[in-house]
């Protein structure tokens, strides 16, 4: 049987400069709930930054480091793209969609642990509804993903790349929080990274071992056996990737203006993943030369 993204070595000459793209949007109920979270993610990010004290003022010195950093990158890259990406993708746009599945992914993400972890405060209700927004309009987004539409987008293209460093990067990032969580666990003592947040446990271990890191290999996996479910996966498992290490990147550099100790040392491999992940994503999504007949003109 002929795999279904396989190219007929009896198609005519390919054209240059044209690609395929979804003729159905993405739906109305799924668009509208993407903008809502978007919104009331901004709205949130707004308030912890103009109140930083009010909102975060019970936090660790390093979880205050970190939600600020978080902050910023929610304000001024995670809401306006996925504002953008969600209208493109609302207009027929099959790459804005599937990258806009990343930023809702990163969004539930990242506010599961502010929902969790940050004191019960003024905002706790905006972070639930962020939260389940993004869930909810992330599960019927995928859902509605056509998938003829992304077998004609992913045609002839390669993604053991993009398959490989979403398999590498899962189990790398599961070495490094198992590397602490099992020697904190035979000494008996509490986690090293929730003590410095000053919280029970750390809810990025729970979030990444549980969830996001099966769900990151299993796209990686799917795409490598070429599963329609990977190739609809894929740029969304490598958006969120770089986004979980942009705010980590950041986060130095806001540690430093409130004068405290920064980890330095941080910048490289979260600078290594941000890069890869947008050069791997580029040549991913980059229009690609599809098939079609010759013309006449052509042809004589």
């Amino acid at each position: 049987m002929k795999h279904p993204f396989a190219r007929s070595t009896s198609s005519p000459p390919y054209q240059t400069g044209q690609t395929r793209q979804t003729t159905t949007g993405l739906p109305p109920l799924w668009f509208w709930l993407s903008i809502c979270a978007a919104l009331f993610a901004a709205a949130g990010s707004i308030t912890g930054l103009v109140m930083p004290e009010r909102i975060y003022g019970k936090e660790s010195a390093t979880l205050f480091d970190a939600v600020i950093a978080q902050d910023l990158v929610n304000l001024f890259v995670v809401v306006p793209l996925t504002v953008v990406l969600g209208v493109l993708a609302f207009r027929g746009s099959l790459r804005s969609w599937l990258c806009l599945l990343g930023f809702l992914v990163f969004t539930a993400y990242n506010y599961a642990i502010y929902a969790f972890s940050i004191h019960f405060g003024p905002l706790f209700l905006v972070w639930v509804a962020v939260l389940g927004l993004a869930v909810f309009a992330f599960a019927g987004a995928l859902s509605a993903v056509n998938t003829t539409d992304v077998k004609a987008l992913f045609t002839g293209t390669a993604g053991r790349l993009p398959a490989w460093f979403l398999l590498f990067t899962a189990v790398l990032f599961a070495v490094l929080w198992f590397s602490e969580i099992v020697p904190d666990l035979l000494t008996g003592r509490p986690s090293a990274s929730a003590v410095s947040w000053n919280i029970p446990t750390n809810p990025v271990h729970v979030l990444d071992l549980a969830i996001f890191l099966p769900g990151v290999f299993a796209s990686g996996l799917a795409l490598l056996r070429d599963h329609w479910l990977g190739y609809a996966t894929a740029a969304g498992a490598l958006i969120f990737l770089g986004l979980t290490a942009l705010p980590i990147f950041l986060t130095p550099f806001v540690a430093q203006a409130h004068d405290r100790a920064t980890g330095w040392t941080i910048l490289a491999p979260m600078g290594v993943i941000i890069v890869a992940v947008s050069v791997i994503l580029w040549l991913w999504l980059r229009p690609k030369r599809v098939w079609a007949p010759s013309t006449a003109a052509e042809s004589s």
